[in-house]
């Protein structure tokens, strides 16, 4: 979606609409992955990781992570949140590897890196927003994705988690379940939408999946109805996070017109794009805001008494990192952290 459709969208704002978006700027990049691997250092992939700095291996549901974290790289001030993707490599033709840094996305591109979240009522091109929806408790978290998918029938499972191949810097579509194969003028942005429908019992699930749902029938964007088994109708969350792959259009691309970009666990398909959310916003923070007629609006947001914090306090949250080893953010590693290679089918995963 052009970025102009969306301002112009914004200035149809009825009362009692809200759309939240916002910026979180990088914390830390490194193998930790407190929901899928609590407490293992390293954990087996990268990850990018943002907001609350209370960040750790462990990540217990009971962790307090607004009064454990001193900062937050969220604009939200009272947001200490955290949120993770995997991180992007670009491979060379001669088979060694380096990380693609993220950019600030459009309206934060002094932000350093980092993503940018939204909290949804109804479909983002819906200036309405009339749904209720209900804010997320303390010690929820949650996952979507497959990091095994190698396969687009693997992955249609999740055909919410897109790539978009950015020729000028607002475009949003078309956008694509599998890695762009060709030189993206901009860089290429991913969008991760989580599922909206909880089972109003658990903060979690053995997956981090089962706990949520996608409506019954049709989509969020087309209003489908929660099913019974998950009836409570929360914001969905969405992640942007921009590339900055143009830096690699100079250099050597496959032959064969297959994509150079691989993720940090091997897959060089893009099917198995996945991320995690563990919530931690302090108090009714986000509730408050959710039911303030912001539709990405930030000034209009502080009237549910929130805080925005400027660029530079984001960028100046930083933790320090755990697992000593290089990355790739300088040098050409031979393999990704960890030890994996680029893997082109299921069998390789």
């Amino acid at each position: 979606m052009k970025c102009a459709l969306i301002l112009s969208l914004a200035l149809l704002a009825s009362t009692g609409s809200a759309i939240v978006r916002f910026h979180c700027s990088q914390l830390v990049v490194e193998r930790l992955d407190p929901l899928v691997s609590p407490g293992m250092i390293p954990s087996p992939h990268v990850h990018q990781i943002v907001g609350g700095n209370s960040f750790n291996a462990t990540m217990h549901p009971e962790k307090d992570m607004p009064a454990e974290s001193t900062c937050t790289t969220c604009q939200f001030s009272e947001d200490f949140s955290n949120y993770w993707t995997a991180v992007l490599y670009f491979r060379a033709q001669n088979g060694t590897y380096k990380r693609v840094p993220q950019l600030g996305n459009n309206q934060y591109e002094k932000a350093n890196g980092g993503l940018t979240i939204y909290y949804m009522q109804d479909a983002i091109y819906d200036p309405a927003q009339k749904s209720k929806v209900t804010a997320f408790k303390p010690g929820f978290r949650m996952f979507i994705g497959d990091i095994n998918a190698r396969t687009l029938s693997q992955a249609a499972r999740f055909r919410y988690l897109t790539y978009t191949c950015m020729d000028t810097w607002t475009q949003r579509q078309p956008e694509t379940i599998a890695f762009p194969r060709r030189k993206c003028k901009e860089g290429v942005m991913i969008t991760l939408r989580f599922p909206s429908c909880w089972d109003g019992k658990n903060l979690d699930s053995p997956d981090h999946m089962a706990h949520m749902s996608y409506p019954e029938y049709g989509t969020f964007e087309s209003g489908g109805p929660c099913p019974a088994s998950h009836p409570v109708r929360m914001s969905q969350v969405m992640y942007e996070v921009v590339w900055d792959t143009k830096r690699f259009n100079d250099l050597e691309w496959p032959a064969d017109g297959s994509s150079p970009w691989v993720w940090s666990f091997g897959d060089a398909t893009g099917y198995g794009n996945h991320a995690d959310y563990v919530f931690g916003w302090k108090g009714d923070a986000l509730q408050r805001i959710l039911d303030t007629p912001c539709y990405f609006d930030e000034p209009a947001c502080k009237k549910s008494g929130a805080t925005l914090q400027s660029l530079e306090a984001m960028n100046n949250c930083r933790l320090k990192t755990v697992v000593d080893e290089d990355i790739g953010t300088d040098n050409w590693l031979d393999a990704l952290p960890g030890g994996f290679q680029a893997q082109y089918g299921p069998e390789d995963a």
